[in-house]
């Protein structure tokens, strides 16, 4: 794919649903709240996302701020960042996120040939995001460990390769090395694409209730980086590349 766009990224969310969370087996009904889009505001690139199960509200505040406020119900994200990310940028953010339930506050990004769907979980919920994909080994930067890991998803037609990092010692508030992850990453044989799409600090809540109000900036790398990649690893390339739009069919 050579554009990534609003509705095709609809019907992709639409089958790959919340990263590595069980399915609850929870029934829902449309309800009203702030209509999916994605675009840019005061400087900085937005995404949000809702599949119209939960009362969820989205607000684009100044400059690299977001709030978002959701009932239970449903699968929704969104937050802001840029676009197109960076192989090499250095994240900070800062703000107050809390759920009653299953949801994630993470950096998400996608990458280009091929491509690649990607998490850096800074927060999350009861349900540990680590247990649901295939282990990688870890890296430690930012002053904690992250497991690393891969998953592979199918609608039926197409697959689609997804990488995480997962935050050991939750946190709200820091600074999120890009490139440390990136670079862990490729030694553990996950590669990520050619170029970048777009790359946003966002709050996603899956069947759950909460709010964030979280603020997005450049930093600057606080620590060195130590990674030790699984002893028994295979060399990952990624499945065979998905078209988004084979995804969205």
């Amino acid at each position: 794919m050579v554009v990534f766009n609003f509705l095709l990224s609809v019907a992709v969310f639409s089958v790959l649903g919340a990263p590595a969370i069980p399915n609850v087996g929870s029934s829902w009904t449309t309800r009203a709240g702030t209509p999916s889009s994605e675009g840019t505001h005061d400087g900085f690139f937005y995404s949000w996302w809702t599949d119209g199960g939960a009362t969820a509200t989205y607000t684009n505040e100044p400059k690299g701020q977001f709030s978002i406020s959701w009932g239970s119900g449903g699968n929704l994200l969104g937050g802001k960042g840029w676009n197109p990310g960076s192989h090499t940028r250095v994240m900070s953010y800062t703000g107050t996120y809390q759920a009653t339930n299953n949801s994630y506050l993470a950096v998400w990004g996608w990458t280009r040939d091929p491509i690649i769907e990607y998490y850096i979980i800074e927060h999350f919920g009861p349900y540990n995001p680590s247990i649901g994909f295939m282990n990688k080994g870890t890296v430690t930067t930012d002053r904690s460990v992250y497991d690393m890991g891969v998953q592979y998803r199918t609608n039926g037609v197409s697959l689609s390769t997804q990488f995480y990092s997962v935050r050991r010692d939750k946190r709200t508030n820091g600074t999120v090395d890009l490139g440390a992850h990136f670079r862990a990453w490729e030694a553990a044989g996950m590669r990520l694409g050619a170029s970048h799409h777009f790359q946003i600090l966002v709050c996603e809540g899956y069947f759950s209730s909460g709010s964030c109000n979280m603020t997005v900036s450049e930093g600057e790398s606080t620590s060195p980086v130590a990674t030790t990649p699984e002893a028994n690893r295979d060399s990952l390339d990624p499945a065979p590349a998905a078209s988004l739009e084979a995804l969205a069919r």
